[in-house]
C-alpha cells in the first residue's frame, strides 16, 4: 500500500473523519487488522483561517506546501489536501513536491459524472461558494453548479465556522441547511455537493430528496484506491 499524506488541521474535525474514512475503507478492502498506511501534518487552523479572512492567501499557501513538503519527507507517496477552501491554493501545494496531490474537486467531479447527473448544488464556505477555483473546477468536467442565494450562504458560512470547525452539531442549523438544500433542488440542482469538509458532520442522505456528493468520504476512497491500484 502506497502511504497517503493528510494535510489537516483545517478543521481537526474533518481531518478525523478523513482518518477514519480512510481506515475504514482500507480494511473493507483488505480485511483482517489492515489499516490505511498514512502520514498526518495538523496546522493551526485559526493562523490559516485569520489569512483567509485577511486575503493573504499567498502566506497560506506557503505554510501549505511547507507542509506539503515535510510529508514528502516523511514518506508520503500521494497528498490530501483535507479542506476544499484551501483547494484554492491546490497548485502551489502541488508545486512544492513530487508526489501527486490527488485534487478534491476532480473526484468529486468524477463521481457526479459517473452518477449521471451534471445540475449540481454547491455547499461551502463563502470562498468556495463565492470564488471562482473550487466552481470553475467543477465547471471544467462539464457540470452546470448552483450557489445558494446570499442569505443562504450567509447562513453556511457562519454554521461551519461557528459550529461545525468546533465540533458543534445543532438539529436547529440541520434544519436550515435542509432549507438551503430545498431551495437549490427547486432552482434545478439534480444532487447537492457537500463542498466542505464539515458538512459531512450534519448533513446525511436521508436530509436530502436528491443525491449528495459528500467530498470527504469520496476524496478518502479515491485516496485508498489510488493507494492500493498495484495491490492484489
Amino acid at each position: 500500500m502506497k502511504t497517503i499524506g493528510l494535510l489537516g488541521g483545517m478543521s481537526w474535525e474533518s481531518t478525523a473523519e478523513y482518518y477514519r474514512l480512510l481506515n475504514q475503507l482500507t480494511r473493507e478492502r483488505l480485511g483482517g487488522l489492515h489499516s490505511s498506511k498514512c502520514v498526518l501534518y495538523s496546522v493551526d487552523f485559526a493562523e490559516i483561517e485569520r489569512l483567509q479572512t485577511e486575503g493573504h492567501w499567498e502566506q497560506a499557501a506557503e505554510i501549505l506546501a511547507e507542509a506539503a513538503r515535510a510529508l514528502e519527507a516523511a514518506g508520503a507517496d500521494m497528498l490530501l489536501l483535507c479542506t476544499n477552501t484551501m483547494h484554492k491554493v491546490a497548485d502551489q501545494v502541488s508545486a512544492a513536491v513530487t508526489v501527486p496531490l490527488l485534487h478534491l474537486a476532480d473526484t468529486t467531479a468524477d463521481a457526479v459524472r459517473t452518477s449521471g447527473l451534471r445540475r449540481v448544488g454547491l455547499l461551502g464556505t463563502a470562498f468556495t461558494m463565492e470564488q471562482d477555483f473550487y466552481r470553475g473546477r467543477l465547471e471544467s468536467h462539464g457540470l452546470d453548479v448552483f450557489v445558494p442565494d446570499a442569505a443562504g450562504r450567509g447562513i453556511v458560512h457562519r454554521v461551519i465556522y461557528e459550529e461545525l470547525c468546533l465540533g458543534i452539531v445543532r438539529e436547529e442549523s440541520r434544519k436550515s441547511f435542509q432549507a438551503v438544500i430545498n431551495r437549490l433542488i427547486d432552482a434545478g440542482a439534480e444532487g447537492i455537493v457537500l463542498g466542505c469538509t464539515e458538512i459531512e458532520l450534519l448533513i446525511e442522505p436521508e436530509h436530502s430528496s436528491v443525491p449528495l456528493f459528500p467530498t470527504t468520504r469520496l476524496h478518502a476512497e479515491a485516496a485508498v484506491a489510488h493507494a492500493l491500484a498495484d495491490a492484489p
